[in-house]
Order: structure tokens, then sequence, then C-alpha cells
């Protein structure tokens, strides 16, 4: 390998180390601003449900882009860095609106911040056990999320790592 596609690699691998970064500074700058002071409803429930709608269209979006890119495994990072940015901020405004509701859906109010810390914990299984769900709607919501936490991951790396693969054979390193 010679030095110019090294280099080439390395500026490669940072632009997309810095377009995950700013994706993710984006969707979270987003969640930060929205105002999430009202309680949950159903017209929450169903935003939810097209977030999640809109979450599986960008996995299969990114499925298309990886296979087409020249740095395949770059693209599949990038992929899977932002479609969990985005299914995780789904989840912490919905937290925050349930946090938020009469009577209150968690062992306590919930800022946008509480209510990330709240499904940062519940996606990586850690559970500390100081915000709970407290409300049969709260708990439902989590176990939702943790539903859907086992098939985000699954299905989205398998759908990841399948078309990366495609990618990389497609340009001939395989």
């Amino acid at each position: 390998m010679d030095g110019r596609s090294r280099r080439g690699r390395r500026r490669l691998a940072l632009r997309t180390v810095l377009r995950s970064g700013l994706t993710t500074a984006c969707l979270l700058g987003a969640y930060a601003v929205v105002p999430l002071d009202e309680p949950f409803t159903v017209a929450s429930g169903l935003v939810l449900i097209g977030a999640l709608v809109a979450v599986a269209v960008v996995v299969a979006w990114q499925a298309r882009a990886i296979v087409r890119d020249p740095a395949p495994r770059l693209r599949a990072v990038e992929a899977l860095a932002t479609s969990a940015v985005l299914f995780l901020v789904a989840f912490s405004a919905s937290y925050c609106l349930m946090g938020n509701g009469t009577p209150a859906g968690f062992s306590e109010p919930l800022t946008h911040v509480d209510a990330l810390y709240y499904t940062m914990t519940v996606f990586s299984s850690v559970g500390f056990g100081d915000i709970v769900p407290v409300s049969r709607a709260a708990r439902v919501l989590t176990t939702v999320q943790m539903a859907g936490d086992l098939v985000f991951l699954g299905l989205a790396a398998r759908i990841f790592l399948e078309a990366m693969r495609r990618g990389v054979e497609r340009r001939g390193e395989g």
C-alpha cells in the first residue's frame, strides 16, 4: 500500500467519523430544542410509530448506499451509528413526554437529559434503577423499547453486514 492510498483511506475514515459526529450532533440538537413538556398521548404514540418506520426507511436506504459506496465498511459503521441515534432519540422523546404526564409515568419527572439517560440505560441493559417506570403505559413503552433494541441491533447489524459484504464483492476486494 503506497503512502497516497494510505492518506486517502485516513482522509475517508476521518470524513466518516466527522459526518457521523455531525449527524449525531444535529439529531441530539434537534431533540434538545423540541418542546417536550406535554403529556404522552395517542398522537405521541403515533409519532413514535412514525419515527420507528422512519428508522426502518433509513436502514433500508443506508443498506443501498453501503452497497454502492466506494468504502462499504466505513459506510456500514456510519449507517449503524446514524440509525442507532435516530432510534434512541425517538424513544427518548417518548419517555420525556410520558415523564411529564399526569400522573407521571416514571418515578420522577424527566427532562430531555433524564429521558436520554433512561433510554441509554434500557438500550445498554444496564438498568441502574434510579429512574423506573411506574405507570402501566410507561412499563409497556419500556418493554417495547427492550424488544425493539434486540430487533434493531440484530436486524440492522445483519442488514448492514450483508450490504457491506455485497459492496466489498462489488468492488472486487473480497
